[in-house]
C-alpha cells in the first residue's frame, strides 16, 4: 500500500512539474521570442526602407529586382504630370 501511494504521489508530482513547465513556456518564454523577433523584422524593414530612400535620393530612382524583372521607383510629382486642358 505504501508503495502504491508513493508511486502515486510521484506520478502527481512529475504531472504538476510537466504542467508548471508548459505553463512557464507559454508565458515566459514564447513571448520573448515572438517579441525579438518582431523586433529584428521591424529593423529588417528600416533598414530596406532606409536603403530605398537613400537611393532615390542619390540617383533619383530606385531599382529592385523582382524575380528575373526590375521595378523601377521614382518620384511622383503630381504638379509635373499635369497638362493644361484644351
Amino acid at each position: 500500500m505504501a508503495n502504491r501511494t508513493n508511486t502515486l504521489i510521484a506520478v502527481l508530482v512529475a504531472i504538476i512539474v510537466v504542467l508548471a513547465v508548459i505553463m512557464i513556456y507559454a508565458f515566459l518564454i514564447k513571448p520573448k521570442i515572438s517579441g525579438y523577433t518582431v523586433e529584428k523584422q521591424t529593423e529588417g524593414v528600416q533598414i530596406a526602407i532606409n536603403y530605398i530612400v537613400a537611393q532615390l535620393q542619390q540617383n533619383g530612382f530606385v531599382q529592385i529586382p523582382v524575380g528575373n524583372q526590375t521595378l523601377y521607383l521614382a518620384p511622383f510629382n503630381p504638379q509635373a504630370q499635369q497638362q493644361p486642358a484644351q
